[in-house]
C-alpha cells in the first residue's frame, strides 16, 4: 500500500542554482513520513504511542525539483519489518502534468525505542500489524 502525502515548496528551500536545496529533500520526506504514520494508528500522537528514530536514510537525488505552484507528492509505504525496526520506501512525484516525474527516491530505517530510557525495543504486536498492513507488494 502507498501513502500519499503532498508537500508545497516554499520560496526559503530555494537555492543559487534557482532549484531545491538538496538538503530540503530531507525535509520533504520527514513531513510525509510524519504524517504517513499518524495515519497509520489514525493518530496524531504516534510518537508518543509508539516511540522510534531514524538510523539512517538515503537519498536518490533523480532531478532537481523546481519552484512552482501545484504541490509534489511524497508516497511512503513500509518496504520490510524486523523485530526492532522497520524500512520506510520513498518517493518525491511530479504529477501535475498528467503523468509521473520521480525526483528522488529515498530508504529510511527506523528503529523502536523505549520512550523513557531511548533503548531500543521490539516492536508491540499492535504496531507491527499496523504496520504490516503497509507492506508494499510490488
Amino acid at each position: 500500500m502507498t501513502f500519499t502525502h503532498p508537500v508545497l515548496v516554499r520560496w526559503s528551500d530555494i537555492d543559487s542554482y534557482d532549484h531545491v536545496n538538496n538538503v530540503r529533500y530531507f525535509d520533504y520526506l520527514q513531513e510525509a513520513r510524519i504524517a504517513f504514520l499518524g495515519h497509520l494508528v489514525d493518530s496524531r500522537n504516534y510518537f508518543a504511542e509508539y516511540p522510534c528514530v531514524l538510523v539512517s536514510q538515503t537519498v536518490d537525488y533523480l532531478r532537481p525539483i523546481l519552484l512552482r505552484h501545484p504541490p509534489y507528492d511524497v508516497d511512503v509505504w513500509i518496504e520490510a519489518v524486523g523485530t526492532t525496526s522497520y524500512t520506510i520506501g520513498s518517493r518525491i512525484v511530479d504529477r501535475s502534468g498528467g503523468g509521473e516525474d520521480v525526483y528522488a527516491k529515498a530508504v529510511s530505517v527506523i528503529v523502536a525505542v523505549d520512550g523513557e530510557t531511548h533503548a531500543k525495543r521490539v516492536l508491540g504486536d499492535a504496531e507491527r500489524a499496523a504496520l504490516a498492513a503497509q507492506l508494499r507488494t510490488t
